[in-house]
């Protein structure tokens, strides 16, 4: 397997790029497409490993057959697990080997173009400046956020939405894309919002909230996503009484 598929990023800002694209993919695997990456692990076949690669996609194959490899391994064997646990176990046990195996490829990338130790310890900040995929995937990442007063507000009243929030039968006057500046009440309005919730996270890409973006909450873990990322519209979204992000939508018994 070519992991790096033929891409040598040679600074730290390239190599911090493939970092979070990697990252992304492998994030959308354990939350937005968790379905299909559960269905591909199967027990059954060889051992299987999870890939992330520069274009944020993910696959889930074989580990490469030249030894060393080009590039480090992902965990090995990660389907053999997956009927021996409770599903959300092993999607955490998955996450924290993907997350060594993030750093893993970025500093081999450091040791090989003689990154010293200033680049080195820039490179470890930008990255510690994300969530990990296990605080994605285990919902730490919100928890460590400032969004606690948007979870509340969600949770106890929809009759007060804030710009993310998708609103209900009652409410179809109050548009879930965030407010476009049209005068200057507006724009005050909306940067008192975006300082609240500036420390949200998207529960599938892990990436901070944006005020000019839809997002949406799921009504039942409560966790907020880019619209993009669990591929639904605001058009869509007015006529969602109760939403589920995919993760909610597929928990069901396993055999």
């Amino acid at each position: 397997m070519d992991v790096g598929q033929q891409y040598n990023p040679r600074t730290v800002e390239e190599v911090f790029r493939d970092f979070k694209s990697r990252r992304a993919g492998m994030i959308k695997a354990l939350t937005a497409d968790v379905e299909e990456f559960y269905q591909q692990c199967d027990p059954e076949k060889e051992n299987l490993c999870l890939y992330g690669f520069p274009n944020e996609r993910w696959e889930v194959n074989l580990p490469a057959e030249e030894v060393p490899p080009e590039l480090p391994e992902p965990a090995l064997g990660i389907n053999f697990a997956r009927d021996g646990m409770q599903e959300k176990d092993w999607l955490c046990l998955v996450a924290v080997h993907s997350d060594a195996w993030l750093l893993a490829v970025s500093f081999y990338f450091g040791a090989r173009f003689g990154f010293d130790k200033a680049d080195r310890k820039r490179l470890f900040n930008m990255i510690n400046d994300l969530p990990t995929i296990y605080e994605v995937v285990t919902g730490a990442a919100k928890k460590q956020s400032k969004e606690k007063t948007a979870v509340s507000n969600h949770s106890s009243s929809k009759a007060k939405p804030n710009p993310k929030q998708r609103v209900t039968e009652s409410q179809r006057e109050v548009p879930k894309t965030l407010q476009l500046k049209d005068d200057d009440e507006d724009e005050e309005g909306l940067e008192e919002e975006e300082d609240e919730h500036g420390d949200a996270l998207c529960g599938a890409c892990g990436e901070n909230y944006g005020q000019d973006e839809f997002w949406i909450c799921c009504d039942i873990c409560e966790k907020w996503f880019h619209g993009k990322c669990v591929k639904i519209t605001p058009a869509r979204a007015e006529h969602i009484k109760q939403y589920k992000c995919p993760s909610c939508s597929n928990k069901r018994a396993r055999p």
